[in-house]
């Protein structure tokens, strides 16, 4: 018997390398890998840009191959199985068993961390291109793979002891999990409340408390956000621990039944005198380093949506080629194509504005990992402002709308599938389930629409749509650069309306509307540039997905134009 070989998920997507392949890239590689020092002392470094990308593009097929070849075809298996909890430790299914082990022996463990830890030393956006390609396969498991960021933490607030300790063990395959949310405190970590107490006797710290919804609760490592000023009720009184799970302490209590993404156990977890290390300082825990690890996380639920977006256009798609009803496959009914092209529409432009963001992130981290070996240049402290601004900008942007889309895209999916949609046979059942969290995890839409309104306020999104105007396109593009504009400048009305109100509830109620629209106008121009340089791949959804914006502009333009503070008394309980 021949085994039929499964696609590879990298090489059958081809906007991945074109994405992979951005200008912005050369500027990237030239941070992160200094000046290529580590070719002297490791001989998988890279000497050069071309070499560097070489190795990035070889990475992700390697990814494609596994996630292709092992965790697709585990996904359903794993799906069915779960996770189980036995006298207060967790076992994964059989088929995550494999995944993880898969993923071990390629390396894939450590991507982003540097080499001397035993990391690939990858910036964040080949990093994101993994997880992107990954949570296609099974959006599960990318939340035990995608933990790995947890690591980035460490590296960038631990001491160099920690570092040595926990990273280097992360390179090599342990697992992690941040223990943020506690029964009494979801959107509120303020509220977190898990005691840590530090025993002068023993020189360390000691948690004691529950922790609620922790994904990979039985990890190896754990970040856990602890109350460490005795008698305090507010963020400040909060810092960042290491629990590491070989010292005993933290047993789990349950593993909770879930709707969708069943692969990965979101746990209870009891902490019993757990013996813990302080990561950083004391009382920055939520201020400075839960911010960090959000940012990180919101970044790798945008990539888990894109990936989700795509696992439910090519099931779509496969679907409508194959069934045929009335003597014809059904894609060739309008109403079909419709639906079909406005799910890679969405698709497209999701995953432009996912590496848009990860780019910038890349930039200002690997200059603010270079200010710590030496003082910034004054261009580059300019430089890594311009750009820590963009990445705040955009996180919640690429989080927000690309897991909106992730769902309409997963429900869409069904759609198309008809009756069979519903049924356990075909994966979009999964797909539907596993997306509907990507709008609720590491911050709820509505979390990342208060995150972003600060920028249509102060004008960033503004500012950053004006300067995507005067970036030169394709002539055939030329119309459609145009619309976006007449966009832009509705949008800046929109917003003037509403400011200069000065009034706070009235923008709090719009603020959604106003997010979105930034955020369609942003995704138009970004398709937009991508249809110039790639005509074949980008074309078409570039047309589609600047008319459904236009719509849904004049949709948010119609509601807020007739808007005003007497209305909200209907909208009050």
């Amino acid at each position: 018997i021949v085994s039929k070989k499964m696609a590879n998920f990298y090489l059958d997507t081809p906007e991945l390398k074109h994405h992979l392949n951005h200008p912005l890239m050369k500027r990237i590689v030239e941070l992160k890998e200094r000046n290529y020092t580590d070719k002297e002392k490791f001989d998988y470094a890279p000497i050069d840009f071309e070499d560097a990308m070489d190795s990035y593009d070889k990475v992700l097929e390697i990814v494609g191959e596994i996630c292709g070849d092992i965790i697709a075809p585990n996904a359903e298996g794993v799906d069915h199985e779960g996770p189980v909890c036995a006298n207060n430790r967790v076992t994964y299914a059989e088929g995550t068993a494999r995944n993880l082990e898969a993923c071990r022996k390629a390396g894939l463990m450590g991507m982003a961390m540097p080499r001397r830890f035993g990391g690939l030393n990858f910036p964040i956006t080949p990093y994101i291109m993994a997880a992107d390609i990954v949570s296609r396969s099974d959006a599960g498991f990318e939340n035990l793979w995608g933990l790995q960021d947890c690591a980035e933490t460490i590296y960038e607030f631990a001491n160099e002891d920690q570092r040595k300790r926990y990273i280097t063990r992360v390179c090599e395959g342990e697992t992690m999990s941040m223990d943020l949310t506690e029964p009494d405190a979801g959107s509120d970590l303020q509220a977190v409340m898990l005691k840590a107490t530090y025993s002068e006797k023993d020189e360390c710290w000691y948690l004691n408390g529950v922790k609620r919804f922790i994904t990979n609760g039985d990890s190896d490592i754990h970040l856990v956000l602890a109350r460490s000023e005795e008698g305090t009720h507010d963020g400040r009184g909060l810092s960042m621990f290491i629990y590491d799970k070989r010292n005993g302490g933290v047993n789990v209590r349950r593993i909770e039944n879930k709707m969708g993404i069943k692969g990965s156990p979101t746990c209870e977890l009891v902490f019993k005198n757990a013996k813990a290390e302080l990561c950083g300082d004391r009382k920055l825990g939520l201020i400075k380093y839960v911010m960090a690890l959000m940012n990180g996380a919101r970044l790798g639920i945008a990539a888990q949506s894109v990936g989700i977006s795509q696992a439910a256009y090519n099931e779509a798609l496969d679907y409508a080629k194959d069934r045929k009803q009335f003597g014809k496959a059904i894609i060739e009914f309008p109403a079909v194509a419709e639906i079909l092209s406005l799910m890679k529409a969405k698709l497209d432009a999701s995953r432009a504005l996912l590496y848009e963001t990860a780019r910038y992130v890349d930039i200002y981290k690997a200059l603010d990992d270079i200010s710590k070996e030496r003082k910034l240049t004054p261009e580059e402290r300019a430089e890594q402002k311009t750009f820590a601004k963009l990445a705040d900008a955009f996180t919640p942007l690429a989080k927000g709308i690309g897991s909106e889309f992730a769902n309409q895209n997963a429900y869409d999916c069904i759609q198309i599938h008809g009756g069979s949609g519903f049924m356990k046979d075909y994966a979009c059942e999964r797909i539907y389930r596993d997306a509907r969290i990507t709008s609720i995890y590491e911050g709820t839409t509505q979390l990342q629409v208060v995150a972003a309104i600060r920028y249509v306020t102060t004008g960033a999104y503004l500012n950053r749509i004006k300067e995507y105007e005067a970036l030169s396109v394709a002539p055939d593009m030329e119309g459609l650069q145009n619309r976006l504009k007449e966009m832009a400048s509705k949008y800046a009305a929109c917003v003037a309306q509403i400011t200069e109100t000065k009034d706070q509830e009235l923008l709090d109620f719009c603020a959604r509307r106003l997010v979105e629209m930034a955020a369609y106008t942003i995704m138009g121009h970004l398709l937009v540039q991508d249809a110039s340089k790639n005509p074949e791949l980008f074309g078409t959804s570039a047309q589609v997905f600047v008319r459904y914006a236009e719509s849904e502009v004049e949709k948010h333009i119609n509601f807020i134009r007739k808007f005003d503070k007497d209305d909200l008394a209907y909208y009050r309980k």
